[in-house]
């Protein structure tokens, strides 16, 4: 029998906010995988995991998450990570994986799912979608992500505040990934393209330290890394304009 392995989705904080497919496949695997940076930490996916299965069945494993300058490195921590949910899918045969948002958007599990294939060859792996947190923001501010004919370009601000700016001067909604390090450069960036004064940040959404905040309120402090930014474009013509 092939073994399994499922990268679940669990959004971006609030445990109410996994789908009952996520819970469903979280409680039906054997071992639970939550990654961190260091063992004795318990990160935003382990904190939404334990409110649906046990602790006893959580497995902590160590990624270079932040790893971008070492590339030696980073690729063999990937190798022991991988190497160490190879052998729990040898030993218990069907293995979820718990990433904060969407498995399939920048997430630890894809690069987790490439290296656990090479050392198991039978086994399969399997993604169920969580809510991302450009949706979360959405909701929780009241911005709306697209409308009509309008694009939406995510952009991981891990690239660079250019790539940024560079998305900021197209059309449609840009949405910022990780800026909180490079808050200044991302609201130079919003000025500069005219597209600060309906843009909206938050981070740590749906849990108690949440906070969403006005653009044009950023002061060029360093703000949380996993802040996100939504900055949708003008929209003129009334009710249906972009259709």
């Amino acid at each position: 029998m092939s073994s399994r392995l499922v990268g679940v989705g669990v959004g971006p904080g609030d445990p109410e906010l996994v789908t009952v497919k996520g819970v469903n496949a979280l409680r039906a695997a054997d071992v639970v995988v939550v990654p961190v940076m260091d063992s004795g930490e318990r990160g935003r996916a382990e904190a939404t995991v334990l409110h649906y299965v046990s602790g006893e069945k959580v497995v902590r494993v160590v990624f270079a998450l932040n790893e971008r300058t070492d590339r030696t490195r980073r690729e063999a921590a990937w190798d022991a990570a991988g190497e160490r949910v190879a052998g729990l899918l040898r030993e218990h045969g069907a293995v979820a994986f718990a990433t904060i948002g969407d498995p399939n958007v920048y997430s630890t599990f894809t690069y987790l799912a490439q290296t656990v294939a090479a050392s198991v060859p039978d086994v399969v792996v399997e993604t169920v979608p969580g809510i991302t947190a450009m949706q979360e923001l959405a909701a929780r501010s009241g911005a709306v992500l697209t409308e009509g004919t309008e694009p939406l370009t995510l952009v991981p601000v891990t690239a660079g505040a250019a790539v940024l700016k560079d998305a900021l001067a197209g059309p449609g909604t840009v949405v910022a990934y990780k800026f909180g390090r490079q808050a200044g450069e991302v609201a130079e960036a919003l000025r500069e393209t005219g597209r600060i004064g309906d843009a909206v940040w938050g981070s740590a959404l749906g849990l108690p330290e949440e906070s969403v905040r006005p653009a044009a309120e950023l002061d060029g402090a360093p703000l949380p890394y996993l802040s996100t930014l939504i900055a949708p474009p003008r929209r003129d013509g009334g009710r249906g304009g972009k259709l």
